[in-house]
């Protein structure tokens, strides 16, 4: 007989598939089965109490935990939202520019270049109580006589992680939308010129259906990252004060590694992956929806 030997392919895949196991597959697979146990960190035996889904269910009655969810998706909503808005209006802006469009297109994609934790350090700094550029700005125009505690108040404290994370990714949103103005057959756009339509009709009847796909693709990428916010919240409060700006990322660490409870924490992590699931569904279905419409009117 002779000996059973693997098809050369499947040889020259063979160290791409043990690689994606090391460090895909099998850390993985062991984070789904802690969830399911008691594992603390500070006690390795737990890994091998099979305890079911009484970690998941825990959470349902955890208002810590509740209170983190809903953060994350107003974080989610909101941001997503105005970075749209804004990523819309900067395109616009570029795309009618003359002059100086591949510098404009340059200087846009600034912000990305900043890695999450520089941004959250540059962010600290400017909301500052003492020596912050946004309070010496206000005071110094006349605006308010004292510190506003940006940092500090937990409304105002969300609200400056927003800005931070809208500032460092709207240029996502602008790219693509930019990348569809500029792919974006011009006779649609002379043909409702001499039908009388006005600018504002043009861009909502013409544009922004053509806009649609550009945006929904953007709006895809940029949930799975706020849905996994951490770094920015993390450098700016750290969750705090008295973590009214904790989201899931930032309590499954402190959950994770500050009270050694890796079981409950990986419990809530794959929470927040059907989450993101949820999210990227929702985008990729409006996604079709408008590539249908474009397909059928252009």
């Amino acid at each position: 007989m002779k000996p059973w030997r693997l098809p050369p392919h499947l040889l020259l895949l063979l160290p791409a598939v043990l690689i994606l196991a090391a460090i895909v597959v099998i850390p993985l697979g062991l984070s789904l089965w802690s969830s399911f146990t008691p594992f603390r960190l500070t006690r390795p035996d737990t890994m091998y109490d099979f305890i079911g889904l009484r970690n998941y269910a825990r959470l349902l009655g955890d208002a810590q935990f509740w209170s983190a969810f809903g953060r994350t998706v107003l974080l989610l909503t909101v941001a997503l939202n105005l970075e749209m808005v804004l990523g819309l209006g900067l395109a616009l802006l570029i795309e009618r520019a003359s002059r100086g469009q591949r510098i404009l297109r340059t200087i846009m994609m600034f912000p990305m270049m900043f890695s999450p934790v520089l941004v959250g350090f540059q962010f600290k700094f400017m909301f500052n109580d003492n020596v912050g550029l946004v309070n010496n700005a206000l005071q110094s125009l006349g605006l308010t006589d004292r510190a506003i505690p940006w940092l500090i108040d937990q409304n105002l404290a969300f609200i400056s992680i927003m800005v931070a994370e809208i500032w460092s990714s709207t240029a996502v949103f602008a790219i693509f939308i930019l990348a569809g103005l500029m792919a974006m057959p011009r006779d649609p756009l002379e043909a409702a010129r001499v039908d009388g339509c006005t600018p504002w009709q043009t861009f909502r009847y013409v544009t922004w259906p053509f806009l649609m796909p550009f945006a929904f693709i953007a709006m895809t990428i940029r949930s799975l990252d706020v849905a996994r916010a951490y770094d920015i919240i993390k450098i700016m409060t750290d969750g705090g004060p008295a973590r009214r700006t904790e989201v899931l990322w930032t309590l499954i660490s402190r959950t994770a590694y500050s009270d050694a409870r890796m079981g409950m924490a990986n419990a809530m992590a794959y929470i927040a992956i059907l989450l993101s699931i949820a999210f990227t569904l929702i985008f990729f279905r409006q996604l079709s929806k408008a590539r249908s419409q474009i397909a059928a009117e252009w």
